[in-house]
């Protein structure tokens, strides 16, 4: 991809998704580039970067370049991701990015972007990878897109977690429905005007049509658009510092032992815009 800047070298790594940035820290803490960055990040999804060394509060610094942290991503911007209990104790319900998301669907602004930085690796495992929900949707047969213009699609973090536990009992059923469902669009059209897909482990069912039916075509969708050619897999280094825009792809962990120690830091960037 062209960037016109003389601070950033910018390296896509496949034809649709992902890009590696070569910078210094003092450029990002900066924040000369911020601008630049984020639209890279809009146009390829996820970008990188290797070998800076940082800490958690430069961590934070960066991101604050970049847009509002979420107040409530831990006390200082730093929430640590792991399947460790000792270390989160929600370990059980991170076990659902395992699977195919995006984050905030059922927030009224889902989350711009996240930054996430290698602490910790497992010996085996554990890559990340990412989708572009914007070139899967381009590529779509115009038919296609015309079949799912309207269609509303019923989110529920309930759904989601029978890809964790398929069995759930009573007790976790009920605590899951306690949350509220949302009701989302298939095709989001954002305010640049650019569409996305609106699919993975949260969306349930699609409005007025039947169950069956419903998740057939949601597991289709999710099957074109998690084709390799829209994939990017990133394979972690100890320090990277990576950032995928949240509304413009889906992402999952691949698995890796829970005991492996496996440790991620992150920072979450505020929603901007509402889902339409």
């Amino acid at each position: 991809m062209d960037v016109t800047s003389t601070q950033l070298d910018v390296v896509d790594l496949t034809p649709r998704i992902g890009s590696e940035i070569r910078t210094d820290v003092d450029t990002l803490l900066g924040g000369r580039e911020a601008a630049t960055i984020r639209a890279v990040l809009e146009q390829r999804g996820v970008v990188f970067f290797r070998g800076l060394d940082i800490s958690d509060q430069q961590q934070v610094a960066i991101a604050k370049t970049l847009g509002s942290v979420v107040a409530n991503e831990g006390d200082d911007g730093i929430y640590k991701i792991s399947l460790d209990k000792n270390v989160n104790q929600r370990a059980q319900y991170l076990k659902g990015s395992l699977f195919w998301h995006f984050d905030g669907s059922l927030q009224p602004y889902p989350n711009l972007a996240t930054l996430l930085r290698a602490v910790k690796l497992s010996d085996t495992g554990g890559d990340t990878e990412f989708c572009n929900t914007y070139a899967t949707y381009d590529d779509l047969p115009q038919p296609d897109k015309e079949a799912i213009a309207d269609i509303q699609v019923v989110h529920s973090a309930e759904r989601s977690q029978y890809y964790v536990t398929p069995e759930m009992s009573y007790e976790q059923v009920a605590f899951w429905q306690k949350s509220p469902t949302k009701v989302c669009p298939l095709v989001w059209t954002h305010q640049s005007g650019r569409k996305s897909l609106l699919l993975g482990a949260t969306a349930d069912y699609v409005v007025g049509m039947p169950v069956e039916e419903s998740r057939a075509l949601l597991a289709r969708l999710r099957d074109w658009a998690t084709q390799p050619q829209y994939v990017y897999r990133h394979r972690w280094q100890l320090g990277d510092l990576l950032i995928w825009d949240n509304t413009g792809t889906m992402h999952r962990a691949l698995p890796y032992a829970e005991d492996s120690g496996r440790l991620m830091h992150r920072t979450i960037l505020a929603g901007e815009e509402p889902l339409l």
